[in-house]
């Protein structure tokens, strides 16, 4: 079996599952856990249909870091439920959801799956930084666009999308990100940057929406070099751009910064991580049978165990 490693934007997963299976589904004292469910599915689901042999669940430590905000304080603003001063705000996630994660931690210990995070940085920074050292082929799970900049085919890191459901997976590769954005996923950061992503509190730059970002990278190729072109009277940018690109320096500025992910963070190497995967045995695996029963989990723990079994 040839090795290969699947990243999840975790948070993006659990809160899929949470939404896309009804909250009835509770253990005997009324705690709801599809999203526990939801999310063990896809695991197993995934894992087995794209044949990973490391996992790495990758974890929000901080879901807006507070570096990113102060270059853009409008990053994430409409998601948070609370400003904790000298902490990381807290995010608006339902009651339901948020009863559940703690227990999403403890099955995925459970299952020897290694879960990674970084203080004041995001799961995305954790994805990033794997996906770029990783040396072997990498399969990156989201629902998130942002990550579409790591697709890079002579790496062999591909995205699978989760955003229109488990029975609509869509997998990235260099080709697709070209057919569906007219851009190179190298330049899928800088043209998020100039289009805005109204879902992470980016304003953009105002007037250039989708098709002028996408053809403006086609004919300067990245920001810097729009920018460059922009100040220079010669440099082919219509008085129109420039006057918009102008207006919005500011955020231009920083804006990379916030959009780019990180690759270059400190993490536990994919051995010391734990991420190959391996068959679940002895007191962790009757643990986990017994958290089936009590915690009415159905089949979903039989089901990922079953994954990991095929890895003997």
């Amino acid at each position: 079996m040839v090795n290969r490693l699947m990243l999840l934007d975790t948070a993006s997963l659990y809160f899929r599952a949470f939404y896309g299976l009804p909250d009835t589904i509770r253990r005997a004292d009324g705690t709801p856990v599809n999203a526990v469910r939801g999310l063990l599915d896809m695991i197993a689901r995934l894992t087995t249909d794209y044949g990973a042999t490391h996992l790495v669940a990758c974890w929000d430590d901080d879901w807006r870091p507070q570096w990113r905000v102060d270059l853009i304080p409008t990053y994430k603003a409409h998601r948070v439920a609370e400003v904790v001063a000298g902490a990381a705000d807290v995010e608006v996630v339902p009651d339901g959801l948020s009863a559940q994660i703690p227990l999403i931690r403890h099955v995925l210990g459970l299952a020897g799956i290694a879960v990674v995070g970084v203080p004041e940085h995001e799961a995305d920074d954790v994805v990033g930084t794997y996906a770029s050292h990783a040396g072997l082929p990498v399969d990156v799970v989201t629902g998130d666009r942002d990550l579409f900049q790591l697709v890079d085919d002579d790496r062999r890191v591909r995205v699978i999308y989760t955003a229109r459901g488990m029975r609509n997976l869509e997998v990235l590769t260099d080709a697709v990100v070209v057919e569906k954005y007219r851009v190179l996923p190298q330049q899928y950061a800088d043209y998020a940057t100039l289009r805005g992503d109204a879902s992470d509190g980016l304003p953009g730059v105002a007037g250039i929406g989708e098709k002028t970002a996408a053809a403006l990278l086609l004919e300067h190729g990245t920001l810097d070099g729009l920018l460059m072109a922009a100040a220079d009277p010669g440099g082919g940018v219509s008085a129109s751009v420039r006057s918009k690109l102008a207006a919005a320096a500011g955020y231009l500025k920083v804006a990379p910064a916030v959009v780019n992910v990180v690759r270059n963070l400190e993490l536990p190497s994919l051995e010391e991580a734990g991420a190959e995967l391996q068959t679940v045995t002895g007191e962790a695996r009757e643990e986990l049978d017994r958290l089936a029963t009590e915690w009415n989990l159905g089949g979903s723990v039989r089901r990922l165990l079953q994954a990991l079994d095929r890895l003997g």
